[in-house]
């Protein structure tokens, strides 16, 4: 087994994180895994500049996770006080997904959290649609909170609806 090493992104991995989320969020080459929205979603997942402002920000850290230096997958924890840390933006390669690399990102998210922003609970949103991703999490202990919050629908730089019937469901696990 080839060993997964987890560091945090640099300006100079925005090209290659950008192509990375890109490819396994839209389009028919996301479509080589399980974890696509190209059914819900058109256009960008995100952008150079987007991820450039999480880089820059001291209290968001993209870790990124590679194999013998070949870039495999990301994922982004985000401070958000009094003990919340968000994880967004888990992203494997489709061709690597179904390989225990998701779970492991979620591990080093959470072990980021509580040593770099001392948090004791992890927070996400997942597209409502997404039933067998919101069922992975599940499995990873995470749970339904009840909430729900809009998707940005009219917002390109998060991609084209395929549908107006978008929103987010919040899920948390104490960490």
């Amino acid at each position: 087994m080839t060993a997964t090493t987890f560091r945090p992104a640099a300006s100079s991995d925005v090209a290659g994180l950008h192509r990375l989320v890109e490819s396994a969020y839209r389009g028919d080459a996301a479509r080589a895994g399980w974890t696509h929205e190209a059914d819900l979603l058109g256009g960008q997942r995100t952008d150079q500049d987007e991820l450039l402002e999480i880089i820059a920000d001291a209290s968001r850290v993209i870790l990124l996770a590679e194999v013998e230096g070949v870039l495999t997958g990301c994922v982004q924890v985000a401070d958000q006080g009094e003990g919340l840390a968000y994880l967004g933006l888990l992203t494997v390669d489709p061709t690597r997904q179904a390989g225990g690399l998701g779970r492991r990102l979620i591990d080093a998210a959470e072990a980021e959290a509580v040593s770099r922003f001392a948090a004791t609970r992890m927070e996400m949103t997942v597209i409502r649609q997404r039933t067998e991703l919101i069922a992975w999490y599940e499995r990873r202990g995470y749970r339904l909170t009840g909430d729900t919050r809009p998707f940005p629908l009219d917002d390109e730089r998060f991609g084209l609806p395929q549908t107006r019937a978008l929103e987010f469901v919040v899920m948390d696990k104490a960490l």
